[in-house]
């Protein structure tokens, strides 16, 4: 998939618009909970890119474009858990920044969960795809139930995930023979991204990598 352009900066315009929108519906910086933005100046430059590549014991390449950590973490928990949906425009951002050079593959983003669509409204990570500029392939769906990651060491997200996705036939049909890269919002273990690239190579479907928007720091795990 050629690697789409990075959007330039906010339009006067677009900044005049926020400002109302901010006067009439109160806001905080996801970052730093300074009033009346959305996001600040300084909190901006904290979710500035700088990908980074690490391999999964699976040997699956996974590109991410920032630490989940500090102001990072703050902005995709807002963004994820409180419903912040404005915070796509730099986290889609960051994402298209992850992509790999020279890569031309299909973006296959991990499928939430039928519970996680219930409680949010929307999937976090498609949501996060076609801000970055690419209408993710809907290839994947989620098998059966799993339970939080979140509360679970490596070894038992690893169990949790066993079996839990599978492909679309009617999509696998369409996808003639092209490689894939995955998308997802946080890599912790990469147990989520190790189950998502196991149910597409059972079936065939060579995975090029995988892109996130970040990683958590690797001398601790606290994500998904």
């Amino acid at each position: 998939m050629p690697h789409p352009a990075v959007t330039g900066s906010p339009s006067r315009l677009r900044l005049a618009l926020d400002e109302a929108l901010c006067v009439v519906f109160p806001v905080s910086c996801a970052g730093c909970d300074l009033p009346d933005q959305t996001l600040c100046e300084g909190c901006q430059e904290e979710v500035n890119p700088v990908p980074r590549s690490r391999r999964l014991p699976s040997g699956l390449e996974v590109r991410s474009a920032l630490v989940f950590e500090g102001v990072a973490a703050r902005v995709i928990r807002a963004f994820k858990e409180d419903g912040r949906t404005g915070l796509t425009r730099p986290l889609g951002a960051a994402l298209r920044s992850a992509w790999p050079a020279g890569v031309d593959a299909v973006p296959v983003a991990v499928p939430a969960s039928r519970v996680s669509l219930r409680r949010r409204g929307y999937a976090p990570v498609d949501l996060l795809c076609r801000r970055a500029g690419w209408r993710p392939f809907p290839l994947l769906s989620v098998a059966r139930a799993t339970a939080d990651q979140r509360v679970l060491s490596r070894a038992e997200r690893a169990a949790n995930l066993a079996g839990a996705m599978s492909v679309r036939a009617g999509a696998a049909r369409r996808l003639e023979r092209r490689s894939v890269v995955l998308i997802d919002d946080v890599v912790t273990t990469g147990a989520t991204l190790d189950e998502a690239a196991r149910a597409l190579r059972v079936r065939g479907i060579t995975v090029a990598g995988a892109v996130t928007v970040a990683a958590t720091p690797l001398r601790r795990a606290i994500g998904g």
